[in-house]
């Protein structure tokens, strides 16, 4: 009974983020210390954090009925940040608390002094540093008074009574100086999601410009230049003539070809008519391995990420074509849950990784945008596997 009380006591000593916890014991180990230390600091920080607070950040607030109360604001409040971060060093050296540091103020893409400023104004890391900064003045005053006087009056019982306050300084720390983890892990990702999205869109309307003006035109003005030599000889060398139209044939052809890779390379007719399965047989009858496909869906998903699924295995294969040296690959579609799966092997020579230059990191930075997962597991000398996650989204 004794030895399940031990241990359901050693079980309650933890941290609210599962950090062991040393008990505390009459013994003066370097975790009562660092807690003494910490709790005898709390009266100086406090009391510049309270300084701050009321001269920068009140006197901001007051001239905000000027024009430079609010840009004196804004630097306060990045000033708090400061503070903040100085904060959560002391409470991770002396407490052992892991805070982690939010994310910095996007103030470069903000686009201009007034979106910027408002950045600031409106940031909740700030506001809350300055929140800290201004209640933990009593807080501090009472700490150190109580932890000065115990060290010398109520010493053998100092390590139970810096243990509880050190515990009400950890709760602060985290309560008001953590990130809001998953807000801004989300605000995180969306913004470079955007960016991926945005450069992505621009890439590819560069390459339709570029074929289409390189490519199809080129060949169109040809095509015109041809027919009016044709035009001109008809009368004076029917021969010339009709070689010269059989010619501006063959160059239809050709254009005709090319405008259908680039539509194709757009949005295949097939993946919206028939769905991935035909589309992506379609890719795979064109790589220069065999490659097995299988498709098991019951129904389509929204035309978007039916869209990314089908351009994603049409790269891959692509690749595997062009550096992977393989004899054979396959490609396996499948749904679970709210998530669509994508996994293509081959067995080539291997070592293919997202930084190699075959467009690997592209892939990932586009699935990314769409809350969308690529892992490459591609060892040195085969074989390959690399595997896409896209959330499922219902067809309209």
């Amino acid at each position: 009974m004794g030895q399940a009380g031990a241990g359901r006591a050693r079980t309650r000593v933890r941290d609210a983020d599962g950090t062991r916890l040393p008990p505390a014991r009459f013994a003066y180990d370097r975790h009562t210390w660092k807690e003494i230390a910490h709790l005898l600091a709390n009266l100086p920080v406090a009391l510049f954090g309270f300084v701050y607070v009321m001269t920068v950040l009140l006197t901001g607030v007051g001239l905000t009925v000027t024009v430079i109360g609010f840009p004196l604001l804004a630097v306060g409040l990045m000033g708090a940040r400061q503070l903040g971060r100085l904060e959560r060093a002391r409470a991770r050296a002396l407490l052992g608390v892991r805070v982690a540091e939010p994310s910095r103020l996007p103030l470069r893409g903000a686009g201009g002094f007034l979106p910027q400023l408002w950045m600031a104004l409106k940031d909740p890391v700030g506001w809350r540093t300055a929140l800290y900064d201004f209640i933990r003045l009593p807080w501090g005053i009472l700490t150190f008074t109580i932890t000065l006087t115990s060290l010398f009056v109520l010493w053998p019982v100092l390590p139970f009574i810096a243990r509880g306050l050190a515990n009400a300084d950890r709760a602060m720390v985290r309560g008001l100086l953590s990130p809001s983890d998953e807000l801004e892990r989300r605000i995180a990702e969306l913004e470079s999601g955007r960016g991926a999205v945005v450069d992505t869109a621009a890439a590819d309307l560069r390459r339709i410009e570029r074929d289409l003006h390189d490519g199809a035109q080129a060949r169109l003005v040809n095509l015109a230049m041809g027919l009016g030599l044709a035009k001109e000889k008809l009368l004076e060398d029917p021969d010339a003539a009709a070689a010269m139209v059989d010619e501006a044939h063959g160059e239809v052809k050709l254009a005709l070809q090319e405008l259908r890779d680039l539509a194709r390379g757009i949005h295949p007719a097939v993946l919206t008519d028939r769905g991935l399965d035909a589309a992506l047989s379609s890719v795979a009858s064109r790589c220069t391995v065999p490659v097995r496909v299988t498709v098991d869906l019951t129904e389509r998903p929204a035309a978007a990420i039916e869209g990314i699924a089908y351009f994603t295995v049409s790269e891959l294969l692509q690749n595997i074509s062009k550096h992977s040296g393989a004899r054979s690959a396959s490609v396996e579609v499948w749904r679970t849950e709210d998530r669509l799966l994508i996994q293509v092997e081959d067995d080539g020579r291997g070592g293919a990784r997202l930084d190699g230059g075959t467009g690997l990191k592209g892939l990932a930075d586009r699935l990314a945008a769409v809350d969308g997962l690529f892992v490459v597991d591609s060892p040195e000398g085969g074989p390959t596997t690399v595997t896409a996650e896209l959330p499922w989204r219902d067809r309209a």
